[in-house]
């Protein structure tokens, strides 16, 4: 469920018209609504409220400062990949104990910044990593509580770019090499080991992956605690997916009874990452109609939006719901390419999509931007980033201003010799 509906003919973000914040926002831009993302952590966390859990929002699926301040005021922790969102939670008022370092390539930099903000782990990825944050942690004169990303070798049944848990990935530790990496753990004078973790990949739309990975971590936890280990925290990840069109994910409580029956009564502290089911349909990506154009082949609709703002459509071939915000059923409908103003072939949001008849000046909703959305976007075609607008029922405020064009260029500068 989201709070972007309908009334009569038009979009309403929660109380506030969208097309009100569009007209006074400019386009492109993303419209989040805090009375969803409230919702979806509240029904994620509720579905484990029988499990000792954690739940760690997945910062790199929408970062801004706004969104993880409303996470953390639901008392969410936060799964990171990068030193840049470790300082994005700590500015939105996260709590540093309630955070895992996840990625396979974390710079020394980095490591030290997470030690000295004492989070609650890292998940290590390889064993020259371990070595790596055992050498800071000495040097820091602390102890660095870890956690091993084991990689279980199981298909998440997702798109290729998005699936992590297979052994030809290039993430976590090969479950055949887990004892030996936990056993040279204990060796280390500056390392803790606290947990075990996985994951398999987003944008899961069926339990039984989360479980035959939960299955053969359960199976190895129990020979890593044969070496003297105690395993507080089991990290199964994220990647519980969403509705993009006709999908059926599973409820979160579907996912938590099956979670809550591989446990038994095991006491174990579960920490889950979920990003997109919390952030997914949180939002949406409006923008302006530029020009239509008719050719012998097709019929395209040019709006100000491009790749470089929502590129998932022309990085996955991912599907997005699109729709005028205005409807007005008298115009008819049409097959059309959606595409922006990049010089690319593959600008597009849609291809071949029917469509109500828009013209020039019209707004369309591209709905399910919450997550990679902004996220991902560049400054190709040196394009300004967009602006991110917050809607709490009939209030609204940027969370985010709309890139300048002085903006683009504030750290570049033409060197002496070029003068």
């Amino acid at each position: 469920m989201n709070h972007f509906t309908y009334r009569g003919n038009e979009l309403f973000a929660e109380e506030v018209p969208v097309r009100e914040i569009a007209g006074e926002v400019g386009t492109p831009l993303y419209i989040y609504s805090h009375a969803t993302l409230t919702r979806h952590y509240n029904v994620f966390d509720g579905a484990l409220s029988d499990i000792d859990h954690l739940v760690c929002y997945s910062v790199k699926a929408n970062s801004n400062i706004a969104v993880l301040r409303t996470l953390a005021k639901l008392g969410s922790g936060f799964d990171i990949v990068s030193g840049g969102e470790l300082y994005r939670v700590l500015l939105a008022g996260g709590d540093p104990h309630k955070v895992v370092f996840s990625g396979v390539g974390k710079s020394d930099d980095e490591i030290e910044f997470a030690l000295e903000n004492d989070i609650l782990m890292f998940n290590v990825e390889s064993e020259e990593e371990l070595e790596v944050i055992d050498q800071i942690a000495g040097k820091l004169g602390k102890k660095a509580p870890v956690s091993f990303r084991i990689n279980p070798d199981v298909d998440p049944k997702t798109h290729p770019y998005i699936s992590t848990g297979l052994s030809k990935n290039k993430f976590g530790i090969p479950s055949d090499y887990a004892l030996e990496i936990y056993e040279k753990a204990l060796k280390l004078k500056n390392i803790e080991v606290v947990g075990i973790d996985a994951h398999i990949g987003s944008q899961l739309t069926q339990v039984s992956p989360f479980i035959e990975a939960m299955e053969k971590l359960l199976r190895l936890i129990e020979k890593i605690e044969k070496l003297g280990v105690s395993i507080k925290y089991f990290d199964i990840g994220g990647g519980l997916g969403i509705r993009y069109r006709d999908e059926n994910p599973p409820h979160p409580e579907e996912y938590a009874s099956e979670i809550k029956k591989l446990l038994g009564d095991r006491k174990i502290k579960m920490i889950f990452e979920p990003g997109r089911v919390i952030v997914g349909n949180a939002g949406i990506f409006v923008t302006k109609v530029l020009y239509t154009k008719k050719t012998p082949l097709k019929n395209f609709i040019i709006v100000d939006g491009a790749m470089n703002d929502l590129i998932r459509p022309a990085l996955y071939g991912a599907h997005h719901e699109i729709s005028p915000v205005v409807l007005d059923q008298k115009r008819g409908k049409i097959i059309a390419d959606i595409v922006g103003p990049i010089c690319e072939s593959d600008d597009f949001f849609a291809r071949e999509r029917e469509i109500e008849k828009v013209g020039r000046g019209d707004f369309l909703a591209i709905f399910s931007a919450g997550a990679y959305g902004f996220s991902m976007a560049s400054n190709y075609n040196s394009r300004p980033r967009v602006a991110e607008v917050m809607v709490k029922g009939s209030e609204y405020a940027i969370i985010r201003q709309r890139e300048t064009y002085p903006e683009l260029v504030w750290n570049e500068k033409i060197p002496s010799f070029l003068r």
